[in-house]
């Protein structure tokens, strides 16, 4: 095991240990905190983190940036909410309908990063303000509050009697996805390989190009997901859906040892990342402490992973 993989898996078993210290701090020091419906509402609310932080990391993987992750889950969501309100289509379809919207927002990403050569940074914020501004034009800023209840009581649905949503299992779900991409398909390998160092992957012979154009599909799909999912607990498609995301879907794969400079990343790492920072934000709440807190947690937690990426790279990380 080299330094940067022990180093790796050090911090996870730290970021374990500081989520169960604040589960039990919390549980005593916040009325509430344990009960069924508290603990209902903070792991759909971590799940949809969660899923939001996994679009980021698959862009990260390879040494790119998304900024463009929330207006994508916040501009399908809308999708998703027209097409079932306006058209009157079937939810399963409206679903379909969004996810293949996020994947071609996210090609679109892609081909822009690939044929003009500009940083992802520029691109995705580009593309990003495009993306909002045309769905606030398109839908003059309404939203959609009018959505079947067979779309919104799946978020409401608890799993085998447990305080547990439905969105936790499709969280799950996309997590196994992604945990197979990385440790058993070429593609997987390709997209670490790309971002441990792009300019050795392409005199190897790999199409980054390709791994670029798909790898942002997915992050694009991944973002439609989260968004399916915030709508579906919220009972409505706002247009002011994603705007907050940014920061957060940086935090939970940086917390859990994505590295922000490509290369290496940690699909439980950023489950843990999710769970610690919902547990934060709910605990905060239920306690009387001033949920704006919060943010000051994150560009704390943000400058700590950037030295922690510098680091891990210096001790020579290994491919997960």
């Amino acid at each position: 095991m080299t330094g940067g993989a022990l180093l790796r898996q050090v911090a996870l078993l730290a970021l374990l240990i500081v989520t169960a210290g604040f589960w039990i701090y919390f549980s005593v020091a916040a009325s509430g905190f344990t009960s069924d419906f508290n603990l209902f509402s903070l792991l759909r609310f971590a799940a949809i983190q969660i899923t939001i932080g996994f679009a980021q990391m698959v862009a990260l993987s390879i040494g790119d940036l998304n900024l463009a992750v929330g207006a994508i889950g916040g501009a399908t969501g809308m999708i998703a909410g027209w097409a079932m309100q306006v058209l009157g289509l079937p939810p399963l379809v409206a679903v379909v309908f969004a996810l293949a919207a996020g994947m071609l927002l996210g090609f679109g990403n892609g081909l822009l990063i690939t044929w003009t050569r500009i940083n992802s940074f520029i691109v995705t914020l580009a593309t990003a303000s495009l993306i909002t501004g045309a769905m606030l034009i398109v839908t003059h800023a309404d939203p959609f509050s009018r959505l079947p209840d067979s779309f919104t009581s799946f978020s409401e649905t608890e799993v085998a009697s447990l305080p547990v949503s439905n969105l936790v299992l499709v969280m799950l779900a996309v997590g196994v996805a992604l945990f197979f991409l990385y440790r058993n398909l070429s593609l997987g390998r390709e997209m670490l390989a790309v971002g441990a160092n792009r300019r050795a992957a392409r005199m190897s012979g790999l199409s980054v190009d390709r791994v670029v154009l798909l790898t942002h599909g997915i992050s694009g799909a991944l973002a439609a997901t989260a968004g399916l999912m915030a709508i579906s607990a919220d009972h409505t498609a706002s247009p002011s859906l994603g705007s907050d995301w940014l920061l957060a879907s940086f935090v939970a794969p940086a917390i859990g040892g994505t590295l922000l400079s490509g290369g290496l990343v940690s699909v439980p790492g950023t489950i843990l990342g999710g769970v610690l920072l919902a547990t934060i934000s709910n605990g905060l709440l239920l306690v009387g402490i001033d949920n704006f807190w919060i943010t000051v947690f994150l560009g704390v937690v943000l400058l700590l992973a950037v030295v922690l990426d510098r680091v891990t790279r210096a001790a020579g990380g290994a491919v997960p």
